[in-house]
């Protein structure tokens, strides 16, 4: 289970040539995902989604709240947490000079994997995501589609207990979407917990339990797709979505 008690994140940014201020980046946020659960986090384009992965991540620390991960937190079991989560960023950066075989290995070695694993493990995740034709390319030579695989696989290699998605799909086509999505339900099925960032509201509809809305750096609805389009007396998340800004975007 991850607990996010009350997380508060602030930032200072120029409010004219001479003036900064300090802002939020997101308020007060509390939820949990429980294993074998998937939540969707929605919202528009700074939003706050980002930094709210980040921190459960342990890449930002919160400016006041707690994270826990079985009742770990981060100050007193840092290692042991960072070993098993799968943090993924639309922006991460690889290695391009390295072949995605070679990241792979990699990634297996930072992680501990025995060694004896390996192998094993880089051939499954290959197979799993169609990587066979392009395994020993170069990053830099491959297409955004073909290191968004890779980027993912690097993700899963190590099996992780806690998978942080931001955006896993961005730069797929169709079908590889949805090996993507098909892959995150399997590992529910298995007592994963995972948290799923996504800018496609039919994906949250299609994949998650529960999903929490924030816009502005606080969360406007938390519940089951379900309970939120009958709330809003709608029959898509993304009407819902519209109907609890009221038509307030926010975007940075």
């Amino acid at each position: 289970m991850i607990k996010v008690n009350k997380v508060t994140k602030t930032f200072i940014r120029n409010k004219n040539k001479k003036e900064k201020e300090e802002f939020y980046a997101d308020k007060n946020i509390s939820f949990e995902a429980n294993d074998g659960e998937i939540i969707g986090i929605l919202g528009p384009n700074g939003a706050g989604k980002t930094t709210l992965l980040r921190m459960v991540s342990g890449i930002l620390e919160p400016t006041s709240g707690t994270i826990t991960f079985d009742g770990m937190d981060y100050k007193n079991n840092e290692i042991e947490i960072k070993q098993n989560i799968a943090y993924l960023s639309g922006n991460t950066k690889l290695y391009d000079t390295l072949s995605a075989y070679e990241l792979l290995k990699m990634c297996c070695d930072i992680y501990n994997v025995p060694e004896n694993e390996i192998e094993k493990r880089i051939k499954e995740v290959t197979k799993f995501l169609k990587m066979e034709s392009f395994l020993y390319n170069k990053i830099e030579n491959l297409s955004t589609g073909q290191t968004q695989k890779v980027n993912i696989a690097r993700c899963f290699v190590h099996h992780p207990k806690y998978y942080i998605l931001d955006e896993a799909t961005t730069g797929l086509d169709i079908i590889s979407s949805q090996i993507i999505l098909n892959f995150i339900k399997e590992e529910k099925e298995k007592g994963k917990t995972i948290l799923y960032s996504t800018h496609y509201m039919e994906e949250a509809e299609n994949i998650c339990d529960r999903v929490i809305m924030i816009n502005k750096g606080q969360v406007i609805k938390m519940g089951t797709p379900e309970e939120i389009k009958k709330d809003t007396k709608t029959t898509n998340l993304r009407d819902a979505f519209f109907t609890l800004l009221g038509g307030d975007l926010h975007e940075e």
